[in-house]
């Protein structure tokens, strides 16, 4: 066997405190007491059933997985203490932390893991069931702190898919036997980490407080989160200056405030935090739907971006030009494959290529809910979709509807950011296999794309036992995946977190803020 083991809101101006509506007891402020950003505010906080990025921020202080990773993107333990790989690379073997207790008082154990394995996760969560289904032979216990996973064939990536929003561990006496999704439970969620779940006031902040049963000693030594919901990103940036909070997440601010506030006086700042995500933003066009079943149509959009100005303009210079599918700090990027450059002339040859006339044509476009950076980026794409002769109309949505319409394959054009998650085995080809075409989540093959011998490509890279063979087949991959325009890649996103130097401890892993804060501390 081959052992892997790893081991308050203090107002200086009371008008910002009116419009935020923040109760009297939180306005006085405690050292033990960290506030942050809940940006947008998100539908749930229950990460099994939700993996939008607000969701994880918070709902990653309630819920653990097995393991967490590293900057260099190494496992390291969370709710498994160790673990070991056999050296076929068939059966893993995780022996989890003695004395664990959800936030309800009953006992954890590994009945949990194998229920949000074979029940949970498999109905819920499309990225795991994919795994599941494609890799897994059998997940059983062999006593209450072991948990065996055996593989039917070799995979990889599958050390990689334990972290928060691949494999949320969820609680077995609270779920079995419900409709997951209906659960009164989803209302005040369950879990194992440092901060338990106390108060949601819609419009105005999730208030969490401190796990007194944590199986981490010392941890945690926060006295209590606020995640506060404010209204827009000038607010956002006000609130963070004034000392109102104490931490910028990524995307938490308009790009053009980032630069200024974190240069502010007893500020710092850090792009660590992002290595397991390496988010990828993109168009998703529904190719169910004209003009969008047609590979030149889909072509001619993508010259008719211009992925540097996105880059340096709309997100001001918080990100960079993506090139396909899978980004260039993720391994297996294959840089010499031919992107999309920006040429509306090309644009304008493949459009007539396809037979298509753009003036009796209306494309719905569906804003992303995460800010004006984004709104600006739909502007953007309805000009140059009308440059092309295209007739449009943008379609507003809030982020659960946004997350509604492209779950239920509700849409005409929109857009998403995803991660990567280390691999593309887990992050990448879950956009582009044919089988994973599935209702109910936003982050699968949404756009309905089909193609056998990319579906045999990624299948087999994955599988791979080898560097090199795997390389191999997901560079061709890659260069059909591109030469399809299966989806509009625009830019790799790169965020800045920025907090208050008297926050300490705060980005220590590659999950960044989705990771626990037990040892979080903050000076009074």
């Amino acid at each position: 066997m081959i052992n892997r083991r790893n081991t308050l809101f203090l107002m200086s101006g009371t008008a910002l405190t009116a419009v935020l509506g923040l109760p009297a007891y939180a306005q006085e402020g405690q050292s033990g007491t960290l506030n942050m950003i809940l940006n947008p505010e998100p539908p749930i906080l229950v990460v099994g059933l939700n993996t939008q990025g607000p969701t994880l921020y918070c709902g990653g202080q309630i819920y653990e997985s097995l393991l967490t990773y590293g900057f260099d993107m190494s496992p390291l333990p969370s709710l498994a203490k160790s673990w070991e790989i056999s050296e076929d690379g068939l059966t893993y073997t995780f022996h989890l932390h003695e004395g664990v207790k959800w936030h309800d008082g009953t006992d954890f154990s590994a009945e949990d893991v194998l229920f949000t394995a074979n029940d949970f996760l498999m109905e819920s969560h499309p990225r795991w069931r994919l795994v599941a289904s494609t890799y897994l032979e059998s997940a059983t216990a062999p006593d209450a702190n072991t948990v065996v996973f055996q593989l039917k064939q070799p995979f990889s990536a599958f050390i990689r898919a334990f972290e928060l929003s691949s494999f949320p561990i969820m609680p077995k006496h609270i779920y079995e036997g419900t409709d997951f999704r209906t659960n009164p439970a989803n209302q005040v969620p369950i879990g194992t980490g440092p901060f338990k779940f106390n108060e949601w006031k819609r419009g105005s902040y999730v208030h969490l407080v401190a796990n007194e049963n944590y199986y981490r000693e010392g941890e945690p030594k926060l006295k209590e989160l606020y995640f506060r919901v404010i209204p827009d990103g000038a607010s956002r940036a006000v609130a963070f200056e004034q000392g109102t909070v104490d931490v910028i997440r990524g995307g938490d601010i308009e790009g053009f405030d980032v630069a200024r506030l974190a240069s502010l006086p007893g500020v710092q700042s850090s792009t660590q935090g992002w290595e397991n995500y390496s988010p990828l933003a993109f168009m998703v066009w529904n190719m169910r739907k004209a003009p969008f079943d047609n590979v030149k149509v889909r072509q001619a959009i993508l010259h008719a971006i211009d992925r540097d100005f996105v880059a340096e303009t709309i997100m001001f210079g918080q990100a960079k030009a993506a090139t396909g599918p899978v980004a260039s700090t993720t391994k297996y990027y294959d840089g010499s494959i031919p992107a999309y450059e920006f040429d509306m002339d090309k644009a304008k040859a493949l459009l007539a290529e396809s037979g298509i006339d753009p003036a009796g044509v209306t494309i719905e476009v569906m804003g992303l809910p995460y800010g004006s950076q984004w709104d600006r980026l739909t502007e953007y794409t309805v000009q140059q979709l009308q440059d092309l002769g295209f007739q449009t109309n943008i379609r507003a949505i809030d982020a659960g509807g946004w997350s509604q319409a492209l779950s239920d394959f509700d849409f005409h054009l929109t857009y998403n950011f995803t991660y990567q998650y280390g691999d593309p085995a887990l992050g990448v080809s879950r956009h582009y296999l044919s089988t994973n075409t599935i209702q109910g989540t936003p982050y699968g093959n949404n756009q309905a794309y089909v193609n056998p011998e990319v579906d045999r490509l990624l299948s087999e890279a994955a599988a791979a036992t080898t560097e090199e063979a795997a390389a191999a087949a997901y560079s061709e991959a890659q260069r059909l995946i591109v030469e399809d325009a299966a989806l509009g890649w625009l830019v790799e996103l790169q965020y800045t977190t920025i907090w208050r130097d008297k926050v300490h401890n705060l980005v220590r892993t590659g999950i960044g803020l989705n990771e626990g804060m037990g040892p979080v501390t903050i000076d009074g």
